[in-house]
């Protein structure tokens, strides 16, 4: 099998790095990839979301299975134009991926499909914000209608930030903002693998957010993450299935719009229950990254039986028992302003810590020389017996890592450490 992964971040590299261990694979291809990806697979240039341009190349290449990683080319009908021309691909159409691109679409689905999830506003002036800020109280919580790679959406106590956020939102295009009530609880994040009628469940992660130690500053896309979740009520993957993915997925094929790929359910438990925060249509980053280090069944024969509509005949995957975390090294004045352009050193040294594998998210090669290119710039990931030990190595391959001005998240999974489960 010969595999083409779209997207270029540290997600992208968590997927071609598990799909290059598949025995049954015999090549993996990056378009556009990055200096970590072209390690381990062939990088092709190109815009992966230019439907036309990922067809020709997958012909090219001889291809039999694509895997979308981020979400622009799933909104632009990369999966569409993939079925059209018989070539297999892990991802939803676009039709389906509204379920991300647009948050009022993923609460009609939800309501119609029964699952729990908090009560919503959707909303297209500023008096419309007012009135429903008004009614939900703080904290607030203010989310862009549309894609915003995980960072359209503020919770704050301040109504002036709520107010100025929704503002933004709404001076774009056809903007629209969706208010909801906040939901107390930590939060859970489940990938749900589905094939347009059936569903497979991956092991529960949960990330960060924020910018900030202690949950401050403001949201990023993901700060760090670790899997699994041994604190997780007992019994929770399997009520978030049949509560909240089967329902979603039997809804989407009623719509005539069957939804195939990851479904990223994003959870929070309340002290009423599950409520569902938010849907994704792919892989979440960093999640991705601890959670495909645990996977010891091969990934390309999952991905397959996803696109083939054949997850009834997959066998239970099988997951090893380490815990994983990942720590993201982000640049200089991420996320509101990050410097790219500098030299990154130190990866030799960090990956020499037991256990341990940097992947990269924001790089680029210049004249052999490795320097930033994003905001979120390494992904360094981890695998330990317990959560203590993959915290250590983690933050020990991190603190190896060179770069002007880099910052890192210190607490990521240590209040889970501690036993304080609130986080």
């Amino acid at each position: 099998m010969v595999v083409l992964v779209l997207g270029s971040g540290a997600r992208e590299h968590a997927l071609v790095r598990a799909l290059a261990l598949d025995p049954d694979i015999d090549a993996v291809l990056a378009l556009p990839g990055n200096p970590g990806i072209a390690a381990l697979a062939r990088c092709l240039e190109g815009d992966p979301a230019d439907p036309a341009l990922v067809v020709a190349t997958a012909r090219r290449e001889g291809v039999d299975l694509v895997v979308v990683g981020p979400e622009a080319p799933l909104v632009a009908g990369v999966a569409d134009a993939l079925a059209e021309a018989g070539i297999d691909c892990f991802g939803p159409s676009a039709a389906a991926a509204r379920l991300e691109a647009s948050k009022a679409f993923a609460k009609e689905v939800m309501a119609a499909a029964g699952v729990p999830t908090a009560a919503a506003h959707v909303c297209t002036t500023p008096e419309q914000v007012a009135a429903a800020l008004a009614a939900t109280g703080a904290p607030y919580v203010v989310k862009e209608d549309g894609l915003a790679a995980g960072k359209g959406v503020v919770v704050t106590e301040d109504l002036a930030e709520a107010l100025e956020h929704a503002a933004v939102c709404l001076a774009r295009p056809g903007g629209r903002v969706v208010i909801e009530d906040f939901l107390d609880g930590p939060e859970v994040s489940l990938f749900c693998l589905a094939d347009g009628k059936d569903v497979v469940p991956l092991a529960p992660a949960q990330d960060f957010k924020r910018v900030g130690e202690g949950d401050t500053g403001p949201n990023t896309g993901g700060m760090g993450a670790y899997s699994p979740l041994t604190w997780a009520p007992q019994g929770l993957v399997e009520e978030v299935l049949e509560t909240v993915a089967r329902p979603t997925v039997a809804e989407m094929a009623r719509r005539g719009t069957p939804f195939t790929g990851v479904l990223y359910v994003g959870l929070a438990l309340t002290s009423a229950g599950l409520r569902v925060v938010e849907f994704n249509a792919r892989f979440g980053d960093p999640e991705t990254q601890s959670v495909l280090a645990r996977l010891r069944t091969p990934l390309g024969g999952v991905l397959r039986a996803a696109a083939r509509g054949e997850l009834d005949r997959l066998p239970p995957l099988q997951w090893s028992e380490q815990t994983s975390v990942t720590v993201v090294v982000a640049a200089e004045g991420y996320p509101a302003a990050p410097r790219t352009g500098d030299e990154i050193g130190g990866l030799d040294e960090a990956a020499q810590v037991s256990e341990v594998h940097v992947l990269h998210a924001g790089t680029r090669l210049e004249d052999g020389v490795l320097r930033s290119a994003g905001g979120r710039v390494l992904s360094v990931v981890s695998l330990g017996p317990d959560l203590t030990t993959a915290r250590e190595r983690a933050y020990t391959a991190a603190d190896r890592v060179t770069l002007r001005g880099s910052h890192v998240r210190r607490d990521i999974a240590l209040a889970a450490e501690r036993g304080d489960l609130d986080r």
